[in-house]
């Protein structure tokens, strides 16, 4: 529903207070007086700068409002009250004035007051922060994002020219890149395109996605070169994915894949391979830090967390990636007792929106250690899969030889040192150190000391741990570490010991 038909609805139903989060205050004006306009009601505009206004008539100060006064701007409310029709006065930017006491009280007794002469207070604001004092008394309308419908309107009239705006696939493309954007930054972003290179690309509106990303310090776009050709073995795990991306399910929620969760030891490409997955499939890779919603007022970590999720869901289709989540949320397994409890509740409204949410978003989230997080955030239907990212076997370590050899230059007839149990970090690392000190690949492993060694302790539980619970990533099947971290097929049953 339209934010029109919504506040038309609660009009009808006499909700007095009413308030509206919108970041595009022009276009929600406009939107609401056309509705007064159709249903023949009273409507009036009052912000700090032009004082009190009739929505008909925007150049006409109100010279009885008392200018930029707001308690005088609630109070005059009631002289656009008629016998038969409704007055709408919408406050722009009002959350700057509920500090004072004597606002505060004003708006309480207006909204009751409403009920009698039906006189509406709608207050117009990029956040909700209602006092507690008012909460019972607002009903909080969102003035949604343009759909791919209006973001198409709105590149038609920016892209005149014929040639400007593609057709089909490519139109299609510039409408994703498009979605989560304000009308303002739309015709920005085309605008902008249109400049830089004489047709709407999905290019430009990316990088200006991307400063809206850094603007709300919440999450960051990845805009690698990675590939699954940079990436040695987990040959299972990149075909499930890009099986599962390219079945989206078009407009069905239902048939939209969801995500993975990866688990392993650390250097086992877990974050190379996220990076990679949304170039492979043609998505944004989205980056959520955990860490930085964090916040040191009361309720403000929440409130960034919920804010987060509005913004992924708002920027589908994309990747989303949460990389070391066990140790960004290590205060669940604790009760959340050592930060009152945030933690506990971030990783609820998480949870939640793993779920339920029914937007275009694959999730990819990466952990060292289970023993953080608890059992139900592993549970079916949060992910498409959970998999077991585990030491590369010999074949899957000769063919990360073979590629970071070649990318740092050495020489390809060099024997290879002992390498059982590395990770492709430490084959990396090795290379990295040959190329750096010099040396031969069997000198330089002598500075390499492999996880499976130094967590030797940790590694073993792991794998212990997701033996029959995950899937594992270089083959089909079900992982196990029955013989050194081999696969059980997938399709394996326990037979009856009668049976032959």
């Amino acid at each position: 529903m339209s934010l029109s038909q919504r506040l038309a609805e609660h009009v009808r139903a006499c909700f007095t207070g009413l308030w509206i989060e919108s970041h595009e205050h022009e276009d929600a004006l406009a939107e609401m007086a056309q509705l007064c306009r159709q249903q023949d009601w009273q409507m009036a505009v009052w912000d700090v700068e032009q004082g009190l206004r009739l929505a008909n008539q925007p150049d006409q100060a109100g010279t009885d409002a008392g200018g930029s006064d707001p308690l005088a701007a609630i109070r005059s409310v009631n002289a656009l009250a008629t016998p038969d029709g409704s007055a709408l006065l919408v406050l722009t930017n009002f959350h700057r004035f509920l500090n004072s006491a004597e606002i505060v009280q004003a708006l309480a007794r207006q909204i009751a007051a409403g009920k009698q002469n039906r006189t509406f207070i709608v207050i117009l604001s990029p956040v909700v922060q209602i006092p507690v004092e008012l909460e019972k008394l607002f009903a909080v309308l969102e003035h949604d994002l343009p759909d791919q419908a209006q973001l198409q309107q709105i590149a038609q009239g920016i892209a005149t020219e014929s040639g400007e705006l593609p057709d089909g696939d490519a139109l299609q493309r510039v409408l994703e890149a498009s979605a989560g954007l304000t009308r303002y930054e739309a015709e920005n972003a085309f605008s902008l395109s249109l400049v830089r290179h004489q047709r709407i690309e999905p290019q430009a509106i990316w990088e200006l996605k991307s400063q809206m990303l850094k603007k709300s310090g919440l999450l960051t776009l990845h805009q690698g070169s990675e590939t699954f050709a940079d990436l040695g073995g987990l040959e299972t795990l990149k075909s499930f994915c890009k099986r599962a991306l390219r079945r989206t399910g078009g407009s069905d929620p239902l048939r939209r894949p969801r995500g993975v969760a990866l688990v392993s030891p650390p250097g086992c490409g877990k974050t190379a391979f996220c990076k990679a997955l949304g170039r492979e499939t043609g998505r944004p890779t989205l980056v959520l830090d955990v860490g930085t919603l964090m916040g040191s007022l009361v309720g403000q970590s929440e409130s960034q967390t919920r804010q987060a999720l509005r913004i992924i869901d708002a920027m589908q289709p994309a990747v989303l990636m949460i990389d070391e989540i066990d140790k960004a949320l290590s205060g669940v397994a604790g009760g959340g007792q050592g930060d009152s409890g945030v933690s506990s509740r971030m990783f609820g409204n998480l949870l939640t929106w793993l779920s339920d949410h029914t937007s275009d978003v694959f999730v990819v989230t990466t952990a060292n250690s289970i023993d953080r997080l608890p059992p139900e955030f592993f549970r079916s239907e949060r992910f498409d899969g959970v998999f077991m990212l585990d030491l590369p076997a010999a074949t899957e370590r000769r063919s990360i030889w073979r590629m970071y050899i070649e990318r740092f230059g050495l020489d390809t007839d060099q024997k290879l040192p002992a390498d059982t149990d590395w990770t492709g970090a430490e084959v990396r690392s090795c290379c990295r150190l040959a190329a750096l000190l010099e040396l031969p690949l069997v000198e330089a492993a002598n500075n390499v000391v492999p996880v499976a060694i130094t967590a030797a302790e940790s590694v073993s539980r792991l794998r212990t741990w997701a033996s029959g619970r995950c899937l594992s990533a270089s083959q089909p099947g079900v992982y196990s570490n029955a013989k050194g971290g081999s696969v059980k097929p997938a399709r394996s049953v326990s037979r009856d010991p009668s049976q032959k």
